[in-house]
């Protein structure tokens, strides 16, 4: 990626343009393309994350939840965001020398996770873990993971998440078992079970 043009592109309006798509009625089919715009955008650019907070952007892909027949940005809009976290914590958490301290510290002035509680993706999140596809489990899994440190007691009291981690833990038992006696001793479902043992563990 290139900083100098993504720099220009965000000077000249390009996020506001975007945000603007995907908050107005538009075909599904040019919001897909205008979020797949944005995470290309926002990824690895901590300059562009900030104006994106600045500019309501959280809200706005918070607003495609409550639009009809947007389910399918549902799981990409929570990859995004799990990829913008885990992308600070990262670089946070590596050995980093001197040229990495200016990144640093610009995504310290990214703050994401404040703005993720705060407008409650807690439960958004949490209640996407009732979607019947796998891959679709698997990627919320991981972001409720994330969020766990940031949203335990909301999550605590949440008795829906309670039933369908319940539910879920008895689904992926019986695959995993399935796939243990097929002779695949490290399964998907078993990870997928591993992670739902652990969000039930730390609630």
């Amino acid at each position: 990626s290139n900083p100098k043009v993504q720099i220009e592109a965000i000077e000249g309006g390009a996020l506001q343009k975007l945000l603007v798509i995907l908050a107005t009625e538009q075909p599904l089919a040019v919001k897909k393309k205008a979020l797949f715009a944005l995470s290309s955008m926002l990824r690895h650019f901590p300059y562009a994350q900030q104006q994106f907070l600045k500019l309501g952007g959280l809200q706005v892909l918070r607003s495609l939840f409550r639009q009809k027949g947007m389910e399918t940005l549902h799981v990409r809009v929570v990859t995004l965001l799990y990829d913008l976290i885990m992308e600070k914590m990262l670089l946070e958490d590596s050995q980093h020398g001197d040229h990495l301290e200016e990144k640093i510290q610009q995504y310290r002035q990214v703050k994401l996770v404040p703005a993720v509680v705060e407008q409650d993706w807690c439960v958004v999140v949490s209640n996407l873990l009732a979607m019947p596809e796998h891959d679709s489990r698997e990627k919320v899994l991981k972001m409720v993971g994330v969020l766990m440190a940031f949203c335990r007691e909301r999550y605590r009291g949440d008795q829906a998440l309670s039933t369908t981690l319940s539910l879920l833990r008895s689904e992926y038992e019986e695959l995993a078992a399935e796939e243990q006696r097929e002779g695949d001793r490290d399964g998907y479902f078993k990870e997928l079970l591993s992670s739902v043992n652990t969000i039930i563990q730390e609630l």
